[in-house]
């Protein structure tokens, strides 16, 4: 087992790694997405299309990823993608043709396997124990800075330079950061998987192939699904309440505050109850604040604090996914069981950029878009009361 120093150790390097790794991997694609298309003559939609497929990529590499970890630890899987980032940054940087682009993306799903939430989520979970929840909370309270971060440091880089010059710089600081921090940062004995505390859970593929389990990862996929969709399309829904763009915008950021203050509260949730009862509220709360979004007119101060509340259920939610494998069933097989469930979440990412806007043709405006994701919220909630197994009561 690693000591008191050792787990602070692993702690502070995840936090600044994956608020890295975020930040240059995922949340710099949308600042630089309409410099790549005015410089290549690609479309955007073509564009986003790539960053997509590395997200599916990432979300299918995420299952054996975290087989490896259970049984290896996360030091020289999270290394690789680390090391994997930086190749595939170049080749996004450096790309000729649309083949090569879609290709670098590619392999950036990969790193974002081995380098985003999952693998860190699977290493607090077993080398923390019963304090992960600290450990999580801590992990996705700074990496929720990612984008206030690299967001700006992005749109800073390219307007003195160009987007490829971009990349390349992000690439360098990703290699000279991530590697060594993953390295020498996460090394230490890997602990034993603990039958003793679930010796009725020895069979990872027994529990996927559960009615527990899948009914978690519908829950899990379903929120997730809205609270993302919600993220993308919540300025055209603002600024068809009237608020400018850049309200709209303020309005965002402020729901990233929620988000943070959402996280803060997630342990007292923990200790208030139950484990169905937790991932019932939760996602009942993505639904409440997605349809009050949807039923809210104005004017502009509460519709900023309908964004805030929203944000507020949207950071519980994330600690909802990390948590939900060990509340069940422990952290013995959480990296194969996370990657499992972390693949629908990726996936909605993946889904919800242009999913709102399609919804918004067909039904004629983002308020009736934000009730059918009200209504996902609601399927989401009822699949929740029956995701617990019956040891985990």
């Amino acid at each position: 087992m690693l000591s008191p120093a050792g787990l602070r150790r692993v702690l502070v390097v995840l936090c600044a790694t994956e608020v890295i790794s975020w930040g240059i991997l995922y949340y710099a694609f949308p600042v630089l997405a309409s410099s790549i298309t005015a410089e290549t003559g690609w479309s955007l939609a073509t564009v986003t299309a790539a960053f997509s497929t590395g997200l599916v990529v990432s979300a299918l590499a995420g299952i054996p990823v975290g087989r490896w970890i259970d049984r290896h630890g996360p030091r020289a899987v999270m290394t690789a993608g680390s090391l994997l980032g930086v190749p595939a940054l170049v080749g996004i940087a450096t790309a000729p043709t649309l083949p090569w682009f879609f290709a670098a993306w590619v392999l950036a799903g990969l790193a974002m396997a081995g380098t985003l939430y999952p693998p860190a989520f699977a290493a607090l979970a077993r080398w923390w124990g019963p304090r992960r929840v600290t450990a999580l909370t801590a992990v996705t309270l700074l990496a929720g800075f990612a984008s206030a971060i690299f967001a700006p440091l992005t749109a800073a880089l390219v307007e003195s330079s160009d987007w490829r010059r971009t990349y390349l710089v992000l690439a360098v600081v990703l290699g000279v950061t991530t590697v060594p921090a993953h390295l020498f940062g996460l090394r230490g004995p890997w602990p034993g998987p603990d039958p003793a505390a679930h010796p009725a859970h020895d069979d990872p593929g027994a529990i996927a192939r559960s009615r527990p389990f899948v009914l978690v990862v519908l829950a899990v996929g379903l929120g997730s699904f809205t609270a993302f969709a919600v993220i993308v399309n919540q300025v055209p829904l603002l600024v068809e309440r009237g608020l400018t763009t850049g309200e709209a915008a303020w309005a965002l950021g402020l729901g990233g505050l929620g988000q943070t203050a959402g996280r803060l509260g997630y342990g007292w949730l923990q200790r208030s109850t139950s484990v169905r009862g937790r991932g019932v509220v939760i996602l009942l709360a993505t639904a409440a604040t997605t349809a009050l979004m949807a039923a809210v007119p104005g004017p502009t101060p509460l519709l900023v604090a309908v964004a805030v509340l929203a944000g507020t259920a949207r950071g519980v939610l994330t600690l909802f996914q990390a948590t939900a494998v060990s509340d069940r069933w422990g952290a013995t097989h959480y990296g194969r069981l996370g990657g499992i469930l972390s693949a629908p979440v990726v996936l909605a990412t993946a889904l919800a950029p242009w999913a709102g806007a399609a919804l918004a043709d067909v039904l004629g405006g983002y308020p009736a878009v934000f009730v059918v994701l009200a209504a996902v919220a609601l399927v989401a909630a009822g699949c929740a009361v029956g995701s617990v197994p019956r040891t985990a009561r």
